[in-house]
């Protein structure tokens, strides 16, 4: 639940910046104005954007026949989560990644690289998908989409009111301008943006988490998302992904992560912190983000006081 609120609050934050950024361009009618087009953003992008994205990756859809293992793997998940089952798409790139996408569970898509499926195993396999069926299940995808759609209309606006206030086209009094003169629409045009992809990465961050969590219990154990996660981080980094930045929050690995300055601001967690959540140990120390964060589990580690541990915090974490 926690999780819950603050992606809530994160996008009540979002909202408030539009309106901030609005109110510069226009006033009260600049406010209106910033609203309605986020709100037709999102109403473009809630029916539209698994198609763009799938085609902006030449994915393709696989049937049984054509992918019978990988098909099978996700019909069980479906099975197990209680959701309808996804079409499936593989995504002709050799760096290993996976994302799910789609407006509802009844219209959902889970999509692989064909890196991913040559490089894991079963259940490194099967951890990555319920990863994805659990973003599915806590309608992560549309979450997502409103964030990042409505993080593309603060910048449009700022840029509409950087612009603005550089030629003079908006020229306003103090009063009308509440107080704002055009160098301080220059400087909160800058800021509004940056702000909002903090905020953004924020929301995605918090949804991983919980993908993660919620994955782990689909699949009935972390083991194989951890170890998938220790091979994603590793390969995804000296294979890099023709990605487009705008989609990475959908990955279940930053695509960028090999792009030292877009990785800036990423809208993954550290991995290390992913793997040491699911095995519930804490990371050690001194570790590198590319190397493993936690000692792999003993043999028979379904029933040992540290998989019992993991499987509480991860209850309680969802609570």
């Amino acid at each position: 639940m926690g999780n819950q609120l603050k992606t809530t609050f994160l996008l009540a934050v979002m909202t408030i910046l539009i309106m901030v950024v609005g109110n510069l361009l226009g006033g009260r009618q600049g406010m209106m104005i910033a609203l309605v087009l986020a709100a037709g953003m999102n109403f473009f992008s809630y029916w539209y954007s698994d198609k763009i994205v799938l085609k902006m990756y030449q994915a393709r859809e696989v049937t049984p026949q054509q992918a019978p293992d990988l098909y099978g793997i996700v019909e069980t998940l479906a099975r197990q989560a209680g959701l309808p089952m996804p079409k499936v798409y593989i995504i002709p790139q050799e760096s290993p990644n996976a994302f799910a996408t789609g407006r509802n569970p009844e219209h959902a898509v889970v999509a692989v690289t064909q890196g991913l499926l040559n490089l894991m195993d079963h259940q490194e396999v099967m951890g990555v998908l319920a990863h994805e069926m659990a973003h599915v299940k806590n309608r992560d995808i549309l979450i997502g989409t409103i964030a990042a759609t409505m993080a593309g209309a603060i910048m449009m606006l700022a840029t509409m009111a950087r612009w603005s206030a550089l030629f003079g086209g908006m020229q306003r009094d103090d009063n009308n301008g509440g107080g704002m003169g055009a160098i301080g629409m220059i400087v909160m045009s800058i800021l509004a943006p940056i702000a909002a992809m903090i905020v953004q990465m924020a929301v995605s961050r918090s949804r991983e988490y919980l993908a993660d969590a919620t994955g782990a219990r689909i699949v009935g154990s972390p083991e194989g998302l951890a170890s998938a996660l220790e091979k994603l981080d590793g390969y995804s980094r000296r294979i890099p992904m023709h990605a487009n930045p705008s989609t990475a929050h959908m990955f279940i690995v930053n695509p960028l992560s090999g792009k030292s300055l877009q990785s800036l601001f990423s809208t993954h967690p550290p991995m290390a912190d992913r793997i040491s959540r699911l095995r519930g140990v804490r990371p050690q120390s001194g570790q590198g983000p590319s190397g493993p964060s936690v000692p792999p589990p003993p043999p028979g580690a379904g029933g040992d006081p540290q998989s019992q541990a993991g499987r509480a915090f991860w209850d309680q974490f969802q609570r």
